[in-house]
This record gives C-alpha cells, sequence and structure tokens, in this order.
C-alpha cells in the first residue's frame, strides 16, 4: 500500500515537471496564476494588516472562493430591522428578522496570502483579477494599497506591473467590509469569487477586450466578427476557429489595424447554431505577432446565433418564434452560501433542465463567470443583471452610495467580461428601481441603457419595472428596449397598449410560497397567509399580497403572443427574505423557490415541469398520504402532468375522472379532486390520452415506521481537485422501502478516506443547525449532504446514522 502511494506520488510529480515545462513551453506569452489555496483569514478591524511584515500565522488558514458568514451561527439579532419593505406595498415599519439570512456577514474581514510569480520578470505586464469580493474591497500588495473598488458583485482588476516583486514573494492583502443594511437578501461576505493574477508581454490583447459576434447566418455560412483591442506596434493577428471536434474550420491573418483595434470578418461554412436545445460551441484562437514573433495569445469560445426581438411577433431565436421560460436564482449556493462551487451550479442546471427550463435571469446581480460557462455548454438563454439599486435607496447603505462614482464601470466591466457568451440574450440595468418615479429616473434609465447599447449594441436592455403605472406616466417604459413587468398580471394588457414597443416580457412573475412536503388545509387560494409553525403549504395556491399564483402566468404567456415569456421568482429557494414571515422569528430563508434551499424539488416544480418539458412524461401525486387523525375528512388531491385528463384511486375506489377546462386558471393547468377523503392506503392515478386510452399510472402509499436510511447521489465519480461535490439525497423509508415523509429524525454523517463531509441542507426555512456540522434533522423525510473531494484520488465513504434506523451506506468514486 505504501509503495503504491509512493509510486502514484513519483508519477504525479513526473506529471506535474511535464505539464509545468509544456505550459512554459506553449503558453510562455501569457499565464493565468489562480490564487486558491492557503489564504490567511480573519475577521475583525485589524490595524497594519496590509503591512508586509505583520505577522498572520494565528489566523485560519482558507481556500478561495470563500464565504465567512455561511458557518454562523444562526442569530436574530444580526439583521433585525424596523422597515417597512416599499416595494411589497408595505407603508408601516415593522420589525424584520431574517431578511439576511440571520449570518454573520456584517462586518470586517482581512485576507492575507503570500505570492510567488515566476513568469513575471522586467518587461512584463501583470494584473490581478477579482471575479467578486463582499464587499468594498481595498487591496494592498507588499504593503502599498493598489486599488479599492465599491461593489461586491461586480468584476474588477488591477495593473500590479509596478507593485510586484521579481522572483521575490509578495504579499497580497484584502480588506473587506459589510455595512449593516447594505442588502434586501443574504449577499454572503469574503472573496466568494475567484482571484487570478494574469501575466502577459507588453505588446498584448486587452482585458476583456475582444468582441465576438456573428452578424449573418445562412444555412451554408456565417460570418463571425471579432474586434480586438490590443496593445503594441506593428503588430499582426491570427485567428483560427476551431469547431468543438478540435477541427480548424477556419484561419484568417490580419495586418493593419485601426487605433490598435482589429476587426477580422471570417466565413464558417456550415455551421451548427447554438440554442437550448443544440447548445453548440466553436473556439477562438487568437495569436497576437510582432513580427514573427509571437507576443500574446488567448481562447474565446462563442456560439454562432441569431436573437431578433420584434414587435407584434416578440422574441426568436435562429428565425424561429418561442417564448422564455426562465427562473431568477439569488447568487447564493445555499448551505455553500456565497461561495462559487461549479459542481453545485452544475447541479441546479441539471434540475432546471430536467423541469424544461430554457433561461436564467441573474436576479439582482452579476452572474458568476462559471455559471456563464454551463449556460453556454448546456443550454439555457441568459438575462445578465445588473443592479438592485440606482440613486435613490431600498436599503440605507446599498448600492446607492456607489452609483454616481462606480455605475458606468461596473455597466462596462460587466459587459466586456461577458459579452462574447452566447447563451447571454439580454442585460438589465435594473430591478424594481425606486427611481422610476420622477425625471430624474426616466435620465437614468436612458444613460444606463446607452452605455449598454455602447458597450454592445447587439443586445438589449430591460428593467424589471413594479411601478407599472408610473413607468406609463413617465416614459420610463416607453424607452427601454424590452418592458419588463415584474408582478402586475392585471396591468399587462394595458402596459401593452401604452408601451410602443409591441411586447411584454415577464422579467419576474408568480412569488408563489410553499414549503417542500408541507400541506395546509383547507385548501383554498389565499394571500399572505402564515401559519403556527412558520410553513407554507405546498397545494401552490399561496402567494403574497404583491404576487400570485403560476396558473395566473401561464394564461397570458399560451393567450398572448405579445408576451415573450417569464422568469419565475425563484428557481430555488434562497438564504434571506422569508416572506410572509419576515416578522416571524426563526424564519431565514426564502418560500418562493420551485426547488428549496437543499435543491430538492417541491410540489410546484411538476407543476411546471408539465407545462415546460415537452420531451418526457409528468404525473406527479400530491399531497403524500401519511395523515393519521384525518381519517374520513376532506383530503384534496391535485395531480400535475402533461396528460389532459387522469382517474383517482383511492384503495381501488374511483373518485372520478377530471379533465383540464378554461373554467379557472387552476382547472386549466391542473387535475384536482377537491372532495377527496382520506383513508390510509393506496393513492392511485391513471392518466389518459386525446383518446382516452390509460396511458400512464402512478401510485403512492401510506407509509410505517420509519426503518432504513436510503442515499442517492446526483453523482457516483467526481474530480480529485478538492473542490468537486456530489449531493447526496438522504431518504428515510418503512419496511417496506415506502418514504416516510413526515420523518424528522435527527440523523450523524461521517466521511472517510479520500473525501471530507462540506455540509447538510433539509430545505426547512425555519431550522437554525448549522450546514457544515455533520448533524441534521430529516424535513418532510429528507434532506441533502454534500461529500467534497480530496486532491487524492480513490474511494469515499459516507455513513449516515439515525437513532433507531438501519444505517445507510455509499461510496463514491473520486478520480484525477
Amino acid at each position: 500500500m505504501i509503495v503504491n502511494r509512493l509510486l502514484k506520488n513519483h508519477i504525479r510529480f513526473l506529471l506535474f515537471i511535464f505539464l509545468n515545462f509544456s505550459q512554459v513551453s506553449f503558453s510562455q506569452v501569457r499565464t493565468v496564476q489562480q490564487l486558491d489555496a492557503n489564504w490567511k483569514f480573519q475577521k475583525g478591524e485589524i490595524e497594519n494588516a496590509f503591512d508586509i511584515n505583520y505577522e498572520d500565522t494565528a489566523w485560519e488558514t482558507v481556500s478561495v472562493p470563500h464565504d465567512w458568514a455561511i458557518y454562523g451561527p444562526f442569530d436574530k439579532n444580526i439583521d433585525k430591522q424596523e422597515v417597512a419593505i416599499v416595494q411589497n406595498g408595505e407603508k408601516v415599519a415593522t420589525e424584520k428578522t431574517g431578511r439576511t439570512g440571520s449570518l454573520p456577514h456584517i462586518g470586517t474581514g482581512w485576507y492575507r496570502k503570500k505570492i510567488t510569480i515566476p513568469e513575471f520578470k522586467e518587461g512584463k505586464k501583470a494584473i490581478i483579477l477579482f471575479e467578486g469580493a463582499m464587499a468594498e474591497p481595498q487591496v494592498y500588495l507588499n504593503g502599498k494599497k493598489i486599488g479599492e473598488w465599491g461593489y461586491g458583485y461586480s468584476y474588477f482588476y488591477f495593473d500590479i506591473t509596478k507593485d510586484l516583486l521579481v522572483d521575490k514573494e509578495n504579499i497580497l492583502a484584502v480588506k473587506l467590509s459589510n455595512e449593516a443594511f447594505s442588502s434586501r437578501w443574504y449577499p454572503g461576505a469574503g472573496l466568494y469569487r475567484n482571484v487570478s493574477v494574469i501575466v502577459t508581454n507588453n505588446t498584448r490583447f486587452n482585458q476583456w477586450g475582444t468582441f465576438i459576434t456573428t452578424p449573418t447566418i445562412s444555412k451554408n455560412v456565417a460570418t463571425v466578427n471579432i474586434k480586438s483591442k490590443v496593445t503594441g506596434e506593428n503588430v499582426s493577428i491570427i485567428t483560427k476557429i476551431v469547431d468543438s471536434d478540435s477541427n480548424e474550420v477556419a484561419t484568417l491573418k490580419s495586418n493593419t489595424s485601426s487605433e490598435n483595434q482589429f476587426e477580422q470578418n471570417i466565413e464558417v461554412k456550415n455551421p451548427k447554431l447554438w440554442s437550448p436545445e443544440t447548445p453548440y460551441l466553436y473556439t477562438a484562437k487568437m495569436q497576437l505577432y510582432e513580427g514573427d514573433v509571437l507576443k500574446d495569445e488567448i481562447t474565446q469560445r462563442f456560439g454562432i446565433r441569431e436573437i431578433k426581438y420584434e414587435a407584434h411577433k416578440g422574441f426568436s431565436l435562429n428565425g424561429e418564434i418561442r417564448k422564455f421560460k426562465g427562473v431568477c436564482l439569488h447568487h447564493d449556493l445555499g448551505p455553500l452560501g456565497s461561495a462559487i462551487n461549479k459542481a453545485a451550479l452544475r447541479r441546479q442546471l441539471t434540475i432546471l433542465k430536467d423541469m424544461g427550463c430554457d433561461a436564467i435571469r441573474s436576479s439582482h446581480n452579476m452572474p458568476s463567470f462559471e455559471q456563464l460557462e454551463l449556460c453556454d455548454e448546456m443550454g439555457f438563454m441568459f438575462l445578465a443583471e445588473s443592479f438592485d439599486e440606482w440613486a435613490k435607496p431600498k436599503v440605507k447603505n446599498g448600492y446607492n452610495r456607489f452609483f454616481h462614482d462606480y455605475a458606468e464601470k461596473d455597466v462596462v466591466n460587466l459587459v466586456r467580461a461577458t459579452r462574447n457568451h452566447p447563451s447571454i440574450v439580454m442585460w438589465s440595468s435594473g430591478n424594481e428601481v425606486p427611481d422610476q418615479w420622477g425625471k430624474e429616473g426616466v435620465k437614468r434609465a436612458q444613460w444606463l441603457q446607452d452605455v449598454f447599447h455602447r458597450e454592445d449594441p447587439t443586445r438589449p436592455v430591460t428593467v424589471g419595472m413594479d411601478q407599472v403605472k408610473a413607468t406609463m406616466a413617465s416614459g420610463f417604459g416607453s424607452l427601454l428596449d424590452i418592458p419588463g413587468l415584474n408582478y402586475r398580471v392585471h396591468l399587462y394588457e394595458e402596459a401593452y397598449n401604452t408601451f410602443p414597443q409591441g411586447f411584454i416580457l415577464g422579467s419576474e412573475t408568480a412569488s408563489t410560497v410553499s414549503s417542500r412536503g408541507v400541506y395546509k388545509f383547507p385548501v383554498v387560494q389565499e394571500k399572505n397567509k402564515q401559519y403556527d409553525d412558520f410553513q407554507s403549504s405546498s397545494y401552490d395556491l399561496e402567494a403574497c399580497s404583491w404576487s400570485n399564483v403560476p396558473d395566473e402566468d401561464f394564461v397570458l404567456q399560451d393567450d398572448k403572443p405579445w408576451v415573450i415569456g417569464e422568469f419565475v421568482w425563484t428557481g430555488f429557494d434562497y438564504l434571506g427574505e422569508p416572506t410572509p414571515y419576515d416578522e416571524s422569528w426563526p424564519s431565514r430563508s426564502s418560500y418562493f423557490g420551485i426547488s428549496d434551499l437543499a435543491g430538492l424539488p417541491k410540489d410546484r416544480f411538476y407543476l411546471y415541469r408539465s407545462r415546460w418539458n415537452k420531451k418526457e412524461e409528468t404525473l406527479h401525486i400530491l399531497p403524500h398520504w401519511n395523515w393519521e387523525g384525518r381519517e374520513g375528512e376532506t383530503t384534496p388531491v391535485f395531480v400535475y402532468t402533461n396528460y389532459n385528463s387522469a382517474e383517482l384511486f383511492i384503495n381501488g375506489k374511483s373518485m372520478g375522472v377530471q379533465k383540464k377546462n378554461t373554467s379557472t386558471p387552476q382547472n386549466r393547468y391542473r387535475l384536482m379532486w377537491m372532495d377527496a377523503k382520506y383513508e390510509p392506503g393506496v393513492l392511485k392515478v391513471v392518466a389518459f390520452d386525446d383518446e382516452g386510452k390509460s396511458i400512464a399510472e402512478k401510485e403512492i402509499h401510506t407509509a410505517g415506521k420509519p426503518y432504513k436510511i436510503v442515499l442517492n447521489p446526483d453523482r457516483k465519480i467526481i474530480k480529485a481537485d478538492g473542490k468537486d461535490l456530489s449531493f447526496v439525497e438522504v431518504s428515510v423509508v418503512d419496511k417496506y422501502g415506502v418514504l416516510c415523509p413526515t420523518a424528522t429524525n435527527q440523523l450523524k454523517f461521517q466521511v472517510k478516506g479520500e473525501g471530507t463531509y462540506r455540509a447538510a441542507c433539509n430545505g426547512d426555512a425555519t431550522s437554525l443547525e448549522m450546514f457544515h456540522l455533520p448533524t441534521m434533522k430529516l424535513f418532510s423525510g429528507k434532506l441533502v449532504v454534500l461529500v467534497q473531494s480530496s486532491n487524492e484520488s480513490g474511494i469515499i465513504k459516507l455513513s449516515v446514522t439515525g437513532d433507531g434506523l438501519k444505517k445507510g451506506c455509499f461510496k463514491l468514486k473520486s478520480l484525477d
């Protein structure tokens, strides 16, 4: 065993030498060093922590991306506020708790790291790139302040050429400060996205200076237009276009430029087009030469696709009219907090893809690079949003403090850093900004839209508007490329007739609230309904005073051709904003998600799936069938299905056939047996095709006592990179294997081998158990455990135990 390990380490060392030699010999003109491991972190105001001689050995050692607040504890007093939430229609201030997640994000944190950049020499250029730092970062190198930024969601970089030491150890220090009352949701805290140092020659491609578009497309040929800003004299560019199989399909050399900007038009024959159904990607490999000497090279993935927004026709992609089947996503990843993780993002998108979702709105901030890369690869159209505030505040210490100094810089960085992603089909300059009122707001909307157009003339701009009457009167809504309506379903028709664009986007829809596996009686449609247990009913009939249930949006999407789609609030629950329980401790996360905070689908997932996923069958029954004490009482049964009719049976007795009809929005999209009465046993539904023939059936059973633990991972093989994750769904079943839907057993988790326990989440918005501790209660019979790989390949063993339950075990593989 020891010999095998030594041999493996020797091989890894030789491979390391080979790869590094290969990198230097092939990519010596440009290197990117990600600064991820061995950071030192300490929370608090620390005098002289930026000093090169400061002693930080007692600080915590962390890896970046890092969110210091997610480790808790939850505390009611952290974000207790006396406030009226204006955008929710409140006029009187009340005490709010959990609004920003009740996690300790407020305060100052310091990060320090020793870095050596062997590729940096005299005559080289170096920048340091931050993909997100929460918040108000101040950056120091070798004791000298090199720059600062305001917005915690923005990407930014600094030139460190003059301050980076050659062939010596450098000390990088970053101070981050999160003010109280700076956010409406959990913002996270720390260096929550990647940090890297990029070294180039002085003759180089400018950072984010390349812009790729596909202005003309036909079946036989597409023109790829590439504009490249460079630094250098007497230079030339060779660009090669490579397809997804690494075949070179086109090449062009350009020798002249105008004011250090090259423009190339390259023809690609028989192009394969990018769409959510066929997310085909090409790669542009670009080399910059000074004479015959290679000075710089970059690669950029892109897609060939055409987007159009036309009055009275709507949105088209590659010549086909379609409607956005989208969701809004906040940036936190549940139990991981705001720390970006590609495996967690991929899991989210995989779940959404199964639902039939084809579009994402980043709400209400710049998306991560990883999220956009995955949307390119997996096929999601993207609405990239920028701000939740402009000059007028929603919260005391929000973006309003930075708007005048930073807004243009933040938009420029957003667009230039991300505009080559084919997934992005629209920009948003704001969400429900109070500036919707008054002339100044109209000027700001026009100014921001002009900045977006200047940086990217190929995509339209929207704003999520909730003050629709005001924007009709002021001209705010009329000037936008795309009028986005947040809720306000009763104003869609009037807005369409008032605004000149000829279409309406549901930029934020529904905001239905529910708790996974929780059902309340009687079953009625209600607004702002609250219960003693601080949960919301999963019959999907409860919303807020300003929002609505999904079916009302479905009607508009299906019946109005000028409605170009919707972005549902939200795809997943998120930390903070626990409406309708924002005055009820201990609620500390949202109820809006189609899936819960653990990523487990709620019933509503299947309602959307029945409309959006046209390729696969949906047949879902609710509620669960464990109602001891309700024998003989009315217990309505709903079925979400893509079939138009079905028959319900309780213990073999028919409850009749229900057919979808247009009498109410709910009857149009759901099958409902409102008079069903509970008796333990078997609930069965048989669905019929349009000819009346039985085509599918499903059963749910009354469960017995909890007996054993069952584990189901989303991935059985993960990468041995110290970052990859497997999300393991943990359930408790009875002795016959039936899920126990009301089980709340306390479970314990242990991970052995080449991996570690990372976190757990049960999706309960009222739970105060910490995600990183290896124990948690089930919620509605389930929870999720996150297992993280180490840097060594091998077997990872997860075991889950609970008192009186048969243990659950599972083995994962981690591979290099």
